[in-house]
């Protein structure tokens, strides 16, 4: 079975699209933060919602925010900007809690106002739809 689970702050605010088929998806970046033998090192989780649950949760998932997200999980391939080959891991979510917290640590006071979806690229790695 392949499932992960993953608690981490939020590296950017949610980005809600379209997809070419109407479908609404929500992807935003999760830094989680390792220690070991005192050093600290961060793994970077690109995570995706489906659906209309994604596009309700999207004005709470700020940059700084705590979650905890899972669902399957996939390591993508890709082309740098700069040519060199590459790699993310990507994590299709499921299930999510909402820990509060930004990067002021405080609630913010009102929501973002929504902004119009965009249509997703043709190129997305997440354009598929299939359903988890």
């Amino acid at each position: 079975m392949n499932n992960g689970t993953f608690t981490g702050r939020i590296g950017r605010d949610a980005e809600h699209r379209v997809t070419p088929s109407g479908k609404d998806v929500v992807n935003f970046s999760l830094a989680v933060d390792e220690r070991r033998g005192g050093e600290k090192s961060t793994l970077w989780v690109s995570c995706a919602i489906w659906g209309e649950r994604g596009e309700k949760l999207a004005q709470y998932l700020t940059k700084g925010a705590v979650v905890s997200v899972s669902g399957p999980v996939r390591v993508e391939s890709y082309t740098s900007k700069s040519g060199e080959a590459a790699s993310k891991l990507c994590c299709m979510v499921n299930d999510i809690s909402l820990h509060g917290g930004n990067r002021d640590d405080q609630a913010p006071s009102k929501p973002a106002p929504k902004a119009a979806p965009r249509a997703a690229q043709d190129d997305d790695p997440f354009d598929d739809d299939i359903a988890f």
